[in-house]
């Protein structure tokens, strides 16, 4: 199964999940309080038949505001907070950047879109898997540079969880990229030793690049 697929899978579940135990809270509270559904629904502009469902986990269309309404009429407050996990979908200058490349590759190299960093519950994946019968590379594409740090760590965890040596960063060919990868060349040559034309040059011939490399296209 796709990444992407079992990532929104797994979100429509945990979602299930949450609308559930807000009505179990939902209940719990109705009774500690001595209240009817009947009044909470009255409150809250719910019959006390609706507020019943949502009490027993039967309302899957429960939207995060009538949740927060009906809670905060049997005493309770609503928290949401959104955390990060796989990678978002991906637009078509993205698509098209991954293309660039695969198209420089030699026909020896398979290329593999979407692959899993490790396997479930992680919901992250690599962009892209290059790879022979000898060696694989991931790909991690960007369009557009923002926090290199923060890229930096993400690829660095990934590398670790996935027992990956080396991985080719793949940029757009801009000029706000350029400047930004100028900007820390440095410390991103520690991370990223081969050079990017030499690593494009290697994966042509159907080579090993043998090392993390930025490339521009």
């Amino acid at each position: 199964m796709p990444a992407r697929r079992r990532a929104i899978e797994v979100a429509a579940a945990r979602g299930r999940a949450a609308v559930a135990n807000v009505g179990r809270e939902l209940a719990n509270a109705i009774a500690d309080q001595g209240l009817s559904y009947a009044a909470v629904g009255r409150d809250v502009g719910l019959s006390g038949v609706q507020v019943g469902r949502v009490a027993r986990g039967l309302a899957p269309g429960l939207t995060i505001v009538q949740a927060a309404e009906l809670l905060a009429s049997a005493g309770l407050e609503l928290s949401v907070r959104a955390f990060p996990t796989g990678r978002p979908l991906r637009d078509r200058a993205h698509l098209a950047l991954l293309e660039r490349l695969r198209l420089r590759l030699h026909p020896m190299l398979s290329w593999r879109p979407e692959i899993p960093v490790t396997g479930p519950p992680d919901l992250r994946a690599w962009d892209a898997m290059i790879a022979n019968a000898a060696w694989r590379t991931p790909v991690e594409a960007e369009t557009r540079l923002g926090d290199l740090q923060a890229l930096e760590r993400r690829l660095t965890l990934k590398q670790r969880d996935g027992h990956i040596e080396h991985v080719i960063l793949l940029v757009a060919d801009t000029r706000h990229n350029r400047i930004t990868l100028r900007s820390v060349a440095p410390s991103l040559d520690a991370q990223f030793p081969v050079p990017g034309r030499r690593a494009l040059e290697l994966l042509a011939a159907g080579v090993n690049p043998g090392g993390s490399a930025v490339v521009l296209l």
